[in-house]
């Protein structure tokens, strides 16, 4: 008669069942998702730090770029976008508190808290989308040259004592004088062809105007040993407009981008995008949620599970936020 030895680990291995590691399937398939997640959102900001240091001494400078505050008018650096980081910080808050609220099965607190994440969330998608509009739009135009780098115009003001280049926009001193375009026509042999939207002034105009304002002086977006965009001189300044201008740009898109490289434009808006589909896919499950909530649905479950699956993702995106903005805005 034959024995079989033992191990004493029979029954102890896991075999299964519907709580792994004491969370259930809904948890796993979050954090399985957040973690892919996490992973394409890794491999995106690596390429734009990669793009960034191969054009470092061209690429824009933020504080320079988004200046911008709804209703007011003037250079406001980085305010805007500090608050759109804080609200969206504030909306992981609520959401951690209607996760403990759901703990306690206290239905009021969950539903007041879900709210408030939901108008957080609104708030700083609807800011995303004003910050690209105004991004897109620009304030100030420049010149693209043959060569593809932008030239920017401003003058030397006095500021606390000291000079300091100020930007001047295109429309202030340039004057333009072309009113129509000749369309495409059938005679001319081009059939069905699109034209783009005629641009405000020509180089000519800018570069007529540059003459005429003898204190306007172009910067070129090459950054110099003291980490600011180099100036050039008054003669540099007429010849590169004449001799290389090629088109005037306005605002930033995919193809040209009036503060610096347009790579610095293309990653924005893919990542910034593809980081505000997250938040406002968020918004519509946590509004989902939110009415679900409202209904009963988790008390009659005695368990608001659902909520605490749909607060891992919106801290994911949260925190998906902290990075993008350091990496766009920060660094």
């Amino acid at each position: 008669m034959s024995t079989v030895a033992t191990t004493g680990t029979e029954g102890k291995v896991w075999s299964g069942g519907n709580k792994p590691l004491k969370a259930s399937y809904g948890k796993m398939m979050m954090w399985f998702f957040i973690v892919s997640d996490a992973l394409t959102f890794s491999g995106f900001l690596a390429a734009y730090g990669f793009s960034r240091f191969k054009f470092i001494d061209s690429w824009p400078i933020a504080d320079e770029v988004f200046t911008h505050v709804p209703f007011f008018h003037g250079n406001y650096p980085m305010i805007y976008v500090a608050f759109m980081t804080f609200i969206l910080i504030m909306s992981s808050v609520t959401m951690v508190l209607a996760v403990d609220a759901g703990h306690h099965m206290q239905k009021t607190k969950v539903t007041w808290y879900m709210f408030l994440t939901i108008i957080g969330g609104l708030i700083f998608v609807g800011s995303q989308a004003w910050e690209w509009g105004t991004f897109i739009k620009g304030d100030y135009g420049a010149v693209q040259t043959k060569g593809g780098n932008i030239l920017q115009f401003g003058e030397y003001v006095q500021k606390d004592g000291k000079k300091v280049f100020k930007r001047v926009a295109i429309a202030d001193f340039a004057k333009s004088t072309q009113k129509y375009r000749a369309e495409h026509e059938r005679k001319n042999g081009l059939w069905f062809v699109q034209e783009g939207t005629l641009p405000e002034f020509s180089v000519n105009e800018v570069a007529n105007g540059l003459a005429s304002h003898k204190n306007i002086l172009v910067r070129s977006q090459i950054i110099n040993k003291h980490g600011e965009k180099t100036v050039l001189s008054r003669a540099e300044s007429l010849k590169q407009i004449k001799e290389n201008g090629k088109l005037v740009v306005h605002g930033a898109n995919l193809h040209v981008n009036e503060y610096g490289s347009p790579l610095f434009a293309d990653f924005f808006f893919f990542i910034t995008g593809f980081h505000g589909f997250h938040v406002f896919s968020g918004v519509i499950i946590n509004i989902i949620i939110f009415f679900n909530v409202i209904l009963g649905t988790y008390e009659k479950r005695k368990n608001y599970e659902m909520v605490e699956k749909v607060g891992l993702y919106w801290h994911f995106v949260d925190l998906v936020w902290v990075f993008v903005f350091t990496f766009f805005y920060l660094v």
